[in-house]
């Protein structure tokens, strides 16, 4: 009798001392000469490695290795991060706030929770009203929808726009023109709603194409690509029947195999392709929104070799490998979907200026007026400045040609473009600049210019 109650008190004890060590994170910049080593151990939920990186790619931090283990009830990761320039973590002010964001329980929002259909009470703190879009990609649709924003006095502040096969989502933060904050009329909201619908339903589908909220005046970059990460697989869902010919979707040359571990009840996923930024966080998004649990992993992006490698050891939430042929396409195909929706691909321009209601439509009514797609965007204004990236191609998905270029400078001559980056459709980035990009940076310095030069890119 005694030791059962001894037994039961030892293992109460080990049990609180277990909650009370809930987590632990180790950051070390020791134990690798080209890394700093982060190392986390705590109780394992469903999403928590997603939650793990997205903590690091919230610092733009670069993820070369990782090692992933997660049996039974704990989670034990180990990632290898350098800064933007391939260096070990210095900042002191950096290491404290990885520390803090992975031990934390409450840090991470709930990576699919997004607006509900309807309006969502405001709040007083709120300084902003977000927007999600869904629908079908078409020549000029991010202008109407930033032209439909600012015939009803609403300033774009932040949005990040994708599309991916002929598919369009946005995440859209806007404020009232004459308040700066957070749009509370129940009327005007209901308004921008449906006018917003009206446009992204322009290929007479009816669907729920627009939702609108107030309570995501907080979120991040990574945050909002979350959400289109999720927004775009339910999309493909909801029209997994839609005859998608059309304009031809980029490649990104990722190799995904999906193999039986049966001597495990496992089942093995590899993925092969181009580096780049984000890549692991992408490719979990897309195992997380299928509902697949990590057992363990590895994960190998040297920059030497400019090729990431991952490998996965997986289960579905309900405790089962992949059982049928249908399931193991669909895994594959949304694997591939989430490397290519990030993929580089058309030239990348910037556009930097003093921020005003309506400059993002006249931005885009330009690129329209000239034949020009826009694949990506990301839209952002600080300190009163607009700072907005676009990924663009013409409008059969081809690199664009330098007299187009050379008009859309002579359009937007009150404003700063930047040519970042020729990239994707496997075309020389001198296809672009001859006679064009080079062109439209000379008329620009003939303006009121100043400081405009190349950006470094990734490439």
């Amino acid at each position: 009798m005694f030791l059962i109650i001894f037994v039961a008190i030892a293992c109460y004890q080990i049990l609180i001392a277990c909650r009370a060590v809930s987590c632990r994170v180790v950051i070390d910049n020791d134990s690798c000469h080209n890394a700093t080593v982060i190392r986390v151990d705590r109780v394992k939920k469903h999403g928590i490695l997603l939650e793990a990186v997205q903590v690091l790619v919230d610092l733009d931090l670069v993820i070369t290795k990782a090692y992933i283990s997660s049996d039974c009830n704990w989670f034990m990761d180990v990632f290898n991060v350098t800064d933007q320039d391939g260096s070990k973590l210095q900042n002191k002010e950096v290491i404290d706030h990885i520390q803090k964001c992975l031990e934390s329980e409450n840090y991470l929002v709930s990576p699919a929770a997004g607006p509900t259909n309807g309006v969502a009470p405001p709040s007083d703190d709120q300084s902003s009203t977000s927007i999600e879009l869904t629908g079908t990609d078409r020549p000029g649709l991010l202008s109407e929808v930033c032209a439909v924003l600012a015939s009803l006095s609403c300033n774009i502040v932040k949005a990040e726009v994708w599309t991916h096969d002929r598919r369009a989502a946005a995440v859209i933060q806007i404020t009232d023109e004459a308040t700066g904050l957070a749009i509370h009329d129940a009327g005007r909201l209901s308004m921008v709603q449906e006018l917003l619908g009206t446009v992204m339903q322009g290929d007479g589908r009816a669907q729920k194409c627009c939702s609108t909220c107030t309570d995501m005046s907080v979120v991040g970059a990574s945050r909002a690509e979350r959400r289109l990460h999720k927004m775009m697989l339910d999309d493909d869902d909801d029209n997994a029947g839609e005859d998608r010919c059309g304009k031809a979707r980029p490649r990104a040359g990722a190799k995904v195999v999906v193999m039986d571990c049966t001597e495990r009840q496992y089942t093995v996923v590899i993925l092969r392709c181009r580096d780049r930024p984000k890549l692991l966080f992408d490719t979990l998004c897309a195992l997380t929104d299928l509902h697949y649990v990590v057992f363990h992993g590895t994960v190998d992006a040297e920059p030497r070799s400019k090729e990431a490698y991952q490998e996965y050891y997986v289960r579905h939430v309900d405790g089962h490998p992949v059982r049928s042929d249908d399931e193991r396409s669909r895994l594959v195909r949304c694997l591939e979907a989430a490397v290519e929706r990030r993929a580089t691909n058309g030239l990348e321009l910037e556009v930097r200026t003093e921020d005003r209601v309506g400059l993002l439509s006249e931005i885009t009514r330009v690129f329209r007026e000239n034949s020009l797609s826009i694949i990506r965007a990301a839209i952002s204004t600080r300190d009163g400045m607009a700072e907005d990236t676009f990924h663009v191609s013409d409008a059969y998905g081809h690199p664009v040609d330098g007299r187009t270029m050379d008009a859309v400078g002579d359009h937007l001559g009150h404003a700063v473009l930047r040519v970042k980056r020729s990239g994707g459709h496997g075309a020389p980035a001198k296809s672009v600049a001859e006679g064009g990009a080079v062109s439209v940076l000379g008329s620009l310095l003939k303006g009121s210019f100043q400081g405009l030069r190349l950006i470094r890119s990734y490439s």
